[in-house]
């Protein structure tokens, strides 16, 4: 529903500011305290009200121009840039009934984690964090119904599946023993062709046999390491091919 999806990416855009937003008070805290001034002082020298710049270094979101007048006052640059991440969050039909297909699928050993937010080293959005509360293991869900950029999809893939300690929930997981990898495609003429073209980057990226991972998502079995599982999607109907 359009509805509720908007509302979906406002409250996400809303996390991000918050998020930057404490970043940037912490920045400006402690640029402060190593020049030895008082918050009255920045304040005083940026030409801007004292108590707005305590809820600045609380968290509090302030304008582009506060943030450059701050900088300025501490002898500190200001950047502010739009970068290539992890691709765009705009999704096509069959993801997310991919998504749907998979997670009533999983046994009951998988605590799962839909739409993971990661961002360092790499800043985007995991499909699909699996976590498997028997072994420790971490599975980063990717889900692709095209294969247009291989190359960049296998690395982005693989940098955020790295940055997820960097997630806010990682730690509440307790012991993690493994973080590895799950793509998920769907079985088309032109990726199947790619998938034939690339097929040594892709076995040596995900090295697993697809039976074997959809067994392991199944909990019959422990997870067998990095994999490319392929779906068949037809009619509404998904289908996990356990095959290479």
């Amino acid at each position: 529903m359009p509805g509720v999806a908007m509302s979906r990416a406002a409250a996400r855009a809303r996390r991000t500011v918050d998020r930057v937003a404490r970043y940037l008070g912490e920045d400006v805290h402690r640029l402060r305290e190593d020049a030895g001034m008082t918050r009255a002082r920045l304040a005083d020298a940026a030409a801007l009200d004292r108590t707005f710049v305590g809820r600045i270094e609380d968290g509090a979101t302030g304008s582009l121009e506060t943030y450059v007048k701050l900088a300025m006052v501490l002898g500190a640059d200001f950047a502010a840039r739009l970068y290539p991440n992890t691709g765009p969050t705009i999704r096509d039909r069959h993801q997310a009934t991919i998504l749907e297909a998979l997670l009533p699928r999983l046994g009951p050993n998988w605590a799962r984690f839909p739409e993971v937010a990661v961002r360092r080293p790499a800043r985007g959005w995991i499909d699909l964090v699996l976590h498997d509360r028997r072994s420790g293991t971490v599975v980063a869900v990717e889900i692709q119904s095209t294969l247009n950029r291989l190359e960049q999809l296998i690395r982005w893939s693989g940098e955020k599946a790295a940055s997820l300690p960097s997630w806010d929930a990682f730690a509440q997981l307790g012991a993690v023993t493994a973080v590895s990898q799950l793509l998920v495609v769907r079985s088309t003429r032109s990726t199947r062709a790619l998938g034939r073209e690339y097929h040594g980057q892709l076995e040596a990226s995900f090295p697993a046999h697809p039976g074997d991972a959809v067994d392991a998502l199944a909990g019959t079995r422990a997870w067998p390491g990095a994999a490319l599982v392929w779906v068949d999607v037809r009619a509404g109907a998904v289908r996990f091919l356990a095959r290479r």
